[in-house]
């Protein structure tokens, strides 16, 4: 019984979670008109400023469930799949989910600000920020060869993409910067335990850092509606 149960609490049970509510929105955008519709994607939550300055507050967190196409959802869903798992291993799973959750916000945020006139949807803001969290491994777990080897990986990928960003038209380049840094400042702030100790200042300052940034955008962007 002990058994079963450590098995089951060692999987990464909430990104699976997250990747069948994703699968799920997909699903049913398609049945609803196409994913690739304006009216289909707005209806399901993509982020779209208007709508936000309407009081549509939650668009700054939806879009992370929403996709634009096939291949879209297949490269974020796989994405998901594999480095959600592995992020959700190290970090535990209440943690994950924050995690996720919060560069996904910080992600749209930036969106916002920088990226007005669009719209968005998609999980890279969270993917992003998963990224984010291994460069604070790298940073915060010098001690670690181990850690330090495989979060370099993560972060030269993450590099990597947003170089590639810059030369693809149509890709938010702002979401998937305010997704990493997001991801960053909050693995900081919640630690991981299931490494090693991470310093108190250090949690306390990038939790400031993260909820200052925050509203410093919220004000820049919506300041009218707020």
């Amino acid at each position: 019984m002990q058994n079963s149960l450590r098995r089951i609490q060692n999987q990464p049970y909430v990104t699976y979670l997250l990747l069948e509510i994703t699968l799920f929105v997909f699903l049913l955008e398609t049945l609803g008109g196409g994913s690739e519709s304006t009216y289909v994607l707005l209806r399901f939550g993509a982020r779209w400023n208007p709508l936000i300055q309407a009081g549509q507050w939650w668009r700054l967190i939806t879009p992370i469930f929403v996709h634009i196409g096939l291949m879209h959802i297949l490269v974020n869903g796989v994405t998901l799949f594999y480095l959600g798992g592995l992020t959700e291993r190290i970090f535990g799973h209440w943690r994950f989910a924050l995690l996720y959750l919060v560069s996904g916000f910080t992600g749209n945020l930036a969106s916002a600000a920088f990226n007005a006139s669009g719209l968005a949807a998609g999980a890279s803001t969270s993917l992003f920020g998963m990224m984010g969290a291994f460069l604070m491994l790298y940073d915060g777990f010098r001690d670690e060869p181990g850690i330090r080897m495989l979060a370099r990986q993560f972060v030269m990928l993450a590099a990597l993409n947003i170089v590639f960003d810059l030369f693809i038209p149509g890709v938010d380049i702002f979401g998937h910067v305010g997704g990493f840094v997001g991801g960053f400042l909050i693995a900081y702030a919640l630690g991981a335990p299931n490494v090693g100790e991470t310093a108190a200042p250090r949690r306390v300052g990038s939790l400031f850092a993260l909820v200052a940034g925050s509203a410093a955008l919220l004000i820049f962007t919506f300041g009218s509606a707020l």
